[in-house]
């Protein structure tokens, strides 16, 4: 079974030419101003809006996960479409992208579904998750992965599917979030900052005291095995998509973080 693309052309280009030049051009604006830093990174926070808003952000972690050597990826989102309790887990064998089919981590996928009490798909287009796919295939060419969305659970749930990941060896989790939505660019930038300073103090506190992010329990979740695991978080980028339209009056926040 395959997960074919649902959001290609609306969320990200079809093409692989236009999506390398996407890539190549995020790159390219980052190192006029910045070095990679040097991370053994485990895990990361990316946004999962149409890369013209925020696939710069995006680009910087996977630019990292690149150099992580992993080749196992749990890539977690939450469902924007359809309500449900728990956690679902993709029984796809494969993900297209545009550079080619991304290969399910069967390995992981069989651990997990023996592990926890994971429903089985129910969600068949959710872009949160689907718009990491074209990044992984294209930085990670050789990684495979498992899709997990989860709709109402608890963080506790979430940091304990995170944490089993994360034990196992060369593979690494993908927490997607975008942050607060259509407020105004000054709202938007106060409300956000909670999410900001949570991340990069792991303080699960901050994130009850503003953040409006629409993957918050999935943050949660990160930020519980991180301090469980002793992991360190470093903020990467936060920006608006104020800076691709100009556009301040009804802003999206974007956050990319990763944990070493």
């Amino acid at each position: 079974m395959q997960r074919e693309m649902s959001v290609a052309g609306a969320f990200y280009p079809a093409r692989d030419v236009e999506l390398e030049r996407y890539f190549e051009h995020f790159t390219q604006l980052y190192e006029e101003d910045f070095t990679l830093p040097s991370l053994k990174v485990k895990a990361v926070i990316v946004p999962h809006a149409g890369y013209i808003y925020s696939g710069y952000t995006a680009n910087i972690a996977y630019r990292l996960l690149a150099l992580s050597g992993l080749k196992n990826f749990a890539v977690l989102g939450p469902s924007h479409r359809v309500a449900f309790e728990g956690v679902s887990m993709s029984e796809a064998q494969s993900y297209v992208t545009p550079f080619g089919d991304l290969e399910a981590s069967r390995p992981l996928y069989k651990h997990l579904q023996e592990s926890f009490a994971l429903k089985e798909k129910i969600v068949h287009a959710e872009h949160s998750t689907e718009v990491q796919f074209p990044f992984i295939k294209y930085y990670c060419p050789d990684a495979k992965i498992i899709e997990l969305i989860y709709g109402r659970t608890e963080a506790s749930t979430l940091s304990d599917i995170i944490e089993e990941v994360l034990s196992l060896p060369n593979t690494g989790v993908i927490i997607s979030t975008d942050l607060s939505h259509f407020y105004t660019l000054q709202e938007a930038n106060k409300l956000d900052q909670f999410c900001v300073q949570a991340v990069e103090s792991l303080d699960i506190s901050l994130l009850h005291r503003g953040c409006e992010a629409c993957g918050i329990l999935g943050v949660e979740g990160m930020l519980l095995s991180a301090k469980r695991r002793h992991l360190r978080a470093s903020i990467l980028d936060y920006r608006t998509s104020a800076d691709a339209s100009d556009d301040t009056s009804r802003v999206v926040g974007y956050l990319s973080a990763a944990f070493s």
